[in-house]
């Protein structure tokens, strides 16, 4: 293995400077446009950025090379716990029960429905077999059906840049209509009168949501109406229909501040109203039932979020009527409204709280659940007049469940249970426990853990150590059938819930983005070092697992701490910060302002320098590395880890393993069919187990 030569990236210095500041970055030339990569004949720099590419999949095929068989053993035991013949529980809407079910051996779904009972005839909407022949990559989204059931609007993605091309469906001939509208987000509304449909248009070089367009049903793309445009780059802009089916609203949100407009439905081509002016740090979100708006939002200092409600003919914040006050204690995330119903999910102590109450205040209560590491949350609740709701549950141990409560007698159907297959798995042979690390600065910082049972805790066990700590995203303690695999071999799988996610309500957020967002790297750090403290493992054993802006984690977490962990993988990550911050022309830059700061503000340029991945390479020994790419990835562009490989390539003085793993065919989602996906799993997890020495 050491006499396999690892690809050396050519060096063509590029001195970037800002703020009386210089950079030299040797690996500019990998960036590539957008019309490079498209171009049928590569241009000469194409080319070099091509040929290190994929020098660098054959060295990562040739270093790995022994493992090929292991892989694929993982994979197929993957694949085998997967009920391959599934399908989704049904749901009902506007008369429609609607069910998303899977066949043996194909690789995407199949969206059906049958009309008033399930023992109706079955109508086929959507074979995605069928329609992703052809593709390397196919994703179907935002199926919208009609209110009068004739027509379904659906957007396709064969690119995976999340660039998505509207069609129309007549349902009733199973003809697609002929017009295509292309650069859209894939998702749709339609108004009451089932001809007018309302769409998000993308920006084609900065891909920001940022266009509203209106579209009568048989007419020409091109003379669709742009009714509304969202000039403030750090907005998105999107539309949808209330659940009360009463209102189209167009929003506009960005890290921190939200504004809606509203329209009868019945009305489509009136004017949308203001519901209330957009001021800066205020967010809120808007649902509707009889005449009245409720309204969860931070307005008023209310960090973890409160309930209002106002007139929906009067929807400024001076109407505003509170129905749950802002608790310092329990973050308000959701509201689910039914006739006779209002469901709030919350989250306390890190935990998911689903509390009802009738709108007549007659009776109200929580779900009872009793674990510390488990996932609860409501599902597809459409139908308006109901006394169900539906929910999921898992936890670390417990395959997903799909349930169905009755508000009123308290009853629960167990719709569905995650089945695993393959004859081996047993809940009771896995434990799970949650435990807090102590940050450097005294916060006390959750880790939820899963584990087979009758490990050692001597410091010998391999561990997995997971994290994101961004954009206020939580990552819930949640069942995995593919995660077995390692446990099964006597990993302990670790969730580190850090500062930059929501786990512990949103000032957990709030102290780890900006100019706080290093106690977002240093809380990891402090988690791995109590892991290994408690003896759950050790640095030789330890890995670390980060994507996207879990890879910007982990990619600062080796810079800072290269001595924790044995082996890291960094999916997608986001690790040239300050160029890609500086550069307003690259996919979502201006919409991230506020999550990492502008670097043309000296302050937040030299903050993000001194913890950007990219810009902290050092010539010092670095843990086993595997990053994996997507070429055409629009969200962490494929230079990103390209370059820092090659940097970390020319800098590190140590022997371990540095591999970089490019798809050539896909993005940041990875690959689309469901099968397709584990085998770049099974690669993942078989360079960890190798570094363990575990080959079967």
């Amino acid at each position: 293995m050491k006499d396999i030569q690892a690809p050396v990236a050519k060096k063509i210095p590029e001195t970037l400077e800002i703020h009386n500041d210089q950079r030299i970055d040797n690996y500019f030339w990998m960036r590539l446009s957008d019309e490079q990569k498209a171009a049928e004949t590569p241009d000469a720099q194409t080319q070099d950025v091509l040929d290190y590419l994929n020098a660098e999949n054959d060295y990562t095929d040739s270093i790995t090379a022994h493992t090929k068989d292991f892989q694929k053993d993982l994979f197929e035991e993957m694949k085998g716990r997967i009920k391959e013949a599934d399908e989704s529980v049904p749901y009902k809407f506007n008369g429609y029960w609607y069910v998303t079910k899977y066949e043996e051996g194909k690789d995407y779904p199949i969206y059906t429905r049958r009309k008033e009972s399930m023992d109706a005839e079955e109508e086929i909407l959507f074979d995605c077999n069928e329609m992703a022949e052809g593709h390397a990559y196919f994703r179907l989204s935002g199926i919208n059906i009609s209110p009068d059931n004739k027509y379904a609007a659906f957007g396709i993605d064969t690119v995976s840049r999340r660039i998505y091309t509207i069609q129309i469906k007549n349902l009733e001939t199973g003809e697609v209509l002929p017009y295509k509208i292309e650069n859209t987000t894939g998702g749709s509304t339609w108004a009451n009168d089932n001809k007018t449909l309302f769409f998000t248009r993308k920006d084609a070089q900065t891909l920001r949501s940022n266009q509203i367009f209106k579209y009568k049903l048989g007419e020409d793309p091109t003379k669709a109406e742009l009714i509304f445009e969202e000039t403030d780059e750090t907005y998105y802009a999107f539309v949808y229909k209330t659940k009360s089916k009463k209102f189209l609203v167009i929003g506009s949100t960005s890290t921190m501040t939200s504004e809606y407009q509203i329209l009868d439905a019945n009305n489509p081509d009136g004017e949308f109203k203001i519901f209330q002016p957009r001021t800066r740090g205020m967010e809120y979100s808007i649902s509707h039932y009889d005449d009245t708006f409720y309204v969860v939002t931070n307005a008023d200092g209310a960090t973890n979020f409160k309930l209002m409600k106002t007139p929906d003919t009067a929807t400024e914040k001076d109407n505003w009527v509170e129905v749950i006050p802002h608790r310092e204690d329990t973050m308000l995330e959701d509201i689910d409204i039914f006739k006779d119903f209002l469901v709030v999910s919350e989250r306390t102590n890190g935990l998911n709280r689903i509390h009802i109450q009738r709108w007549d205040e007659t009776a109200a209560y929580y779900l009872p659940f009793d674990n510390e590491t488990y996932t609860a949350y409501t599902t597809t609740n459409i139908e308006f007049d109901t006394q169900t709701l539906r929910y999921a549950y898992n936890s670390l141990t417990t395959p997903s469940s799909v349930i169905d409560f009755d508000m009123v007698t308290k009853e629960k159907t167990v719709k569905k249970e995650q089945e695993v297959l393959g004859g081996k798995f047993d809940k009771e042979n896995y434990a799970s426990e949650r435990v807090w690390a102590t940050a450097e600065d005294g916060t006390q910082i959750p880790i939820s853990l899963v584990y087979k049972k009758g490990i050692k805790k001597d410091g010998s066990t391999p561990l997995l150590l997971y994290g994101y700590g961004s954009y206020g995203s939580t990552i819930d303690p949640y069942f995995s059938t593919v995660r077995l695999s390692l446990l099964d071999r006597g990993f302990i799988y670790a969730i580190a819930h850090i500062r930059g996610g929501e786990y512990l309500g949103r000032q957990w957020y709030e102290n780890g983005k900006l100019l706080t967002k290093k106690n977002t790297f240093t809380d990891f750090i402090d988690c791995g070092k109590y892991l290994a403290e408690q003896h759950y493992s050790s640095p030789a054993h330890m890995y670390a697992m980060g994507g996207s802006a879990g890879g910007l984690l982990v990619g600062a977490v080796i810079n800072m701490a290269p001595d924790l962990f044995n082996g890291v993988i960094a999916a997608v990550p986001f690790v040239d910060v300050v160029s890609t911050m500086l550069d307003e022309s690259i996919p979502l830059t201006t919409g991230e302002f506020d999550e990492w700061g502008n670097p043309k503000d000296e302050e937040y340029y030299h903050y993000i320098k001194s913890y950007s991945p990219y810009d902290n390479v050092e010539a010092k020994a670095y843990p086993n590395l595997l990053v994996t790419t997507g070429y055409h990835d629009s969200q962490v562009q494929y230079w990103e880890p390209a370059k820092w490989v090659a940097k970390l390539r020319e800098l590190k003085t140590d022997d371990h393993i540095l591999l970089l793993r490019t798809n050539m065919e896909v993005g940041h989602g990875g690959a689309s069919g469901r099968f397709e996906a584990l085998k770049e799993v099974a690669e993942e997890y078989a360079f960890l187990l190798d570094l363990e020495g575990i080959s079967e």
